[in-house]
C-alpha cells in the first residue's frame, strides 16, 4: 500500500478536481426549447457554461497560481526567472556600452540626448545652440533676449555629450541633467554689455510737472537704475554653465537717485511758462528759410524738471521732439537735420528765460561729390559753394596738381563750415560776381544796393554762403605784389568786414577803399569791375553804411555763373537783373 504525505495528498486532489472540472464543460450538452411546427428551434446557453472571456480569465489565473507555487517549492524556477530578467538588463546595459550611445533620459540644454551617440549628441547640441538657443535677460519686470554669441558663449558641444555618456544610468529612472561646457569671450560679452547699457538704463526722473484738467501739479523725483557692466560680467563668469543650461540670467542694476525730488519751488515758473503759446522756429541759413513749429500744453509741461537754480529743460523728452523734426526735414533734402547739442542749448536759454520762441538753427551734414568731365579742384569748390582751402581739408592727401578721374569721389565738408556763427535770420546780403553787384534784403526788403568790386582772375573770390564774422574799423592787408628789395608794403582797407578764411591767417571780405603803400587808392577808388585780390570793395561811404547795418552773423550769399543762387531773394535778384 503506498503512503502519501499530507501535502502530496492535497496536491493530488487538486488536480483530481480540476480535471473533472474539465470533463464536465466536454460532455454538458446545450438544452433546447420545444418548438412548434413551422418555428426554428432556439439554442439557450447552460447556466454553468462560462464565456469565452471568462474562460480565458481562468486560465490565466490557474496558470499564475501554478506559476507561484513553482518558484516557492521549487528555487531552480526562481533563479530561472531572476536569471532570464538579470540577462535581458545586461544586454540592454550592453546594447548602450558596446553601441556607444548615451543612457536613456540624460538631458542637456532642454534637449533629451539619451539613445544617441557621442557624435549624434555632439551634432545635435551644436545646431541647438547655433539655430535655436536664446538666453533670456531680465531686470526686474523687464526682459531682453539674446543669442549665445552675442553675449560671448560658446559651447564645447563634444565635452557636453562626453559628459552626458559618463553618468551611466544615472537619469533613470527619474532624469538626469548635464550642465553643458561653456567658455565666455570676455572682449566680446563685455562689448555686448556695453551696447545694453543703452538699452537697459533708466534715468533718473527729476521733480518734474502734469497737468491734471487745468490745474498744474508736481511730479516728485525718483530713482533710475543704470547697467553695472563690471558686476554683471562677473556674475556671468562665475554661472556660465548655469546661465547657458537655464536660458536666463539676472542683470545686476545700479539705483541713480534724482538730482531733485522737490518739484514746489518752481511750479509758478512752469505754469507761466506751459499757459503761453510757445513757438519754435527752425532756421535753415543756406536756404535762408525758416519752419515754425508749435506743441500741445501736455507735451511742452513734459520737457520741463525742476533744476537746482530754476526751471530746466528733460532732455531725454525733448531729444524725442528733435529726432522727429530731423526726420521730416530729411525727407525734402537728406542732409539736413537739427544738432541735438546745440538745440537743447538754446532751448534750455528760452525756458530760463520764460521766453515765448526759440530758434532752432538747421544744420546739414557732409557729403560725397563724383568728378565729372572737366572738374579741377578750384571748380569744384567753386560749384559746392566752399573755398578751395576746405576742400583740400576735407580730403587729406590727395595730389591736386594731377588731373582728376572722372567717376571718382571726393569729400565734401558740411555747409555749415563757413557759417560758424549762430547766424541772423532777418538780414542777408546778396552779392553778384558775374553782375559786380551787390543788394542787401532785412525781412525780405531791400535795405541797400549798389556796385561793388570783387577779385580779379588770379585771385578770385570766392561764390558760396558765408556770414559776417568780424569787424574792424581799418584793416591791413597785402599782396606779392606789393613785394620788392625792401621786403613786402601793406594797404589799408576802411571798414572791414571779414566773411571766409583763404586759408589760415588770410581772410576775403567787405571794405571799402583800400589806400595803397604809393597813397593810390585800388582801383582808382573805383568800383564796378573785378579790382580785388579776393574781397568784396564798395565805394567808401557805403562800406561804411554796411559795415554799421550787418552785425556778425549776417548770412552773406555770393552768386556767379558757377554757384547759382539758392535763397529766394538771391533768385530773385539774378531773375531781375540787378547789376545789368
Amino acid at each position: 500500500m503506498d503512503i502519501y504525505q499530507p501535502e502530496e495528498r492535497r496536491r493530488k486532489g487538486r488536480a483530481r478536481e480540476r480535471h473533472a472540472a474539465r470533463q464536465q464543460r466536454h460532455v454538458t450538452a446545450p438544452t433546447t426549447t420545444p418548438t412548434f411546427a413551422g418555428e426554428r428551434p432556439v439554442m439557450s446557453r447552460s447556466p454553468q457554461e462560462p464565456s469565452r472571456s471568462a474562460e480565458w480569465v481562468g486560465r490565466a489565473n490557474i496558470f499564475v497560481r501554478d506559476l507561484l507555487w513553482h518558484t516557492r517549492n521549487k528555487p531552480v524556477v526562481l533563479a530561472g526567472i531572476f536569471a532570464v530578467i538579470a540577462l535581458a538588463g545586461l544586454l540592454w546595459v550592453g546594447s548602450f556600452v558596446f553601441g556607444g550611445r548615451i543612457f536613456p533620459n540624460v538631458w542637456a540644454l532642454g534637449l533629451n540626448i539619451g539613445g544617441l551617440t557621442v557624435d549624434e549628441a555632439t551634432a545635435a547640441l551644436q545646431d541647438y545652440w547655433a539655430n535655436s538657443a536664446t538666453i533670456r535677460l531680465y531686470d526686474q519686470e523687464r526682459m531682453w533676449e539674446a543669442t549665445p554669441a552675442e553675449m560671448g558663449l560658446s559651447l564645447d558641444a563634444r565635452a557636453t555629450a562626453e559628459t552626458a555618456r559618463s553618468i551611466g544610468l544615472s537619469g533613470v529612472p527619474f532624469g538626469y541633467g548635464v550642465q553643458p561646457v561653456v567658455a565666455l569671450d570676455e572682449l566680446a560679452s563685455q562689448d555686448y554689455f556695453l551696447d545694453l547699457t543703452e538699452w537697459s538704463k533708466i534715468l533718473p526722473y527729476n521733480a518734474g510737472y502734469r497737468w491734471e484738467g487745468e490745474q498744474l501739479v508736481g511730479v516728485p523725483g525718483s530713482d533710475g537704475r543704470f547697467l553695472n557692466i563690471a558686476a554683471t560680467m562677473s556674475a556671468l563668469r562665475e554661472n556660465l554653465a548655469y546661465v547657458a543650461d537655464q536660458a536666463r540670467f539676472s542683470l545686476i542694476m545700479d539705483p541713480m537717485p534724482p538730482d531733485e525730488i522737490d518739484p514746489t519751488p518752481y511750479l509758478e515758473q512752469a505754469r507761466a511758462f506751459t499757459l503761453q503759446q510757445f513757438i519754435m522756429h527752425g532756421y535753415d541759413p543756406i536756404r535762408d528759410e525758416q519752419i515754425s513749429w508749435t506743441t500741445d500744453r501736455n507735451t511742452l509741461t513734459s520737457w520741463l524738471e525742476a533744476g537746482e537754480d530754476g526751471l530746466t529743460l528733460r532732455e531725454g523728452e525733448f531729444a524725442t521732439f528733435v529726432e522727429a523734426q530731423s526726420n521730416t526735414l530729411r525727407q525734402t533734402d537728406a542732409l539736413r537735420y537739427l544738432e541735438p547739442v546745440d538745440t537743447m542749448e538754446k532751448m534750455q536759454a528760452a525756458i530760463s528765460e520764460l521766453a515765448s520762441e526759440v530758434y532752432l538753427r538747421i544744420r546739414y551734414q557732409s557729403a560725397v561729390y563724383t568728378v565729372v568731365s572737366g572738374d579741377t579742384g578750384y571748380r569744384i569748390a567753386a560749384k559746392n559753394g566752399i573755398p578751395f582751402y576746405q576742400l583740400q581739408l576735407a580730403n587729406p592727401g590727395r595730389d591736386w596738381e594731377q588731373g582728376l578721374v572722372v567717376g571718382e569721389t571726393m569729400n565734401l565738408p558740411s555747409r555749415d563750415i563757413t557759417i560758424p556763427l549762430d547766424p541772423v535770420p532777418n538780414k542777408r546780403i546778396i552779392v553778384n560776381i558775374d553782375t559786380q553787384y551787390m543788394v542787401a534784403y532785412e525781412n525780405g526788403e531791400i535795405v541797400f544796393n549798389w556796385d561793388i568790386s570783387t577779385g580779379m582772375d588770379q585771385a578770385p573770390t570766392a561764390p558760396g554762403i558765408f556770414q559776417i564774422l568780424n569787424h574792424d574799423p581799418i584793416a591791413a592787408g597785402g599782396s606779392y605784389e606789393l613785394c620788392g628789395a625792401y621786403g613786402c608794403s601793406q594797404w589799408q582797407m576802411y571798414w572791414f568786414m571779414g566773411i571766409y578764411e583763404v586759408f589760415p591767417g588770410l581772410v576775403n571780405g567787405f571794405h571799402g577803399g583800400v589806400l595803397l603803400p604809393n597813397g593810390s587808392y585800388l582801383g582808382g577808388g573805383n568800383v564796378g569791375r573785378p579790382y580785388t585780390y579776393g574781397c568784396v570793395m564798395a565805394l567808401n561811404e557805403n562800406a561804411e553804411l554796411l559795415y554799421n547795418w550787418a552785425e556778425d552773423g549776417v548770412i552773406v550769399e555770393i552768386v556767379s555763373s558757377q554757384f547759382d543762387p539758392v535763397s529766394a531773394v538771391a533768385q530773385e535778384m539774378v531773375a531781375d537783373g540787378w547789376g545789368v
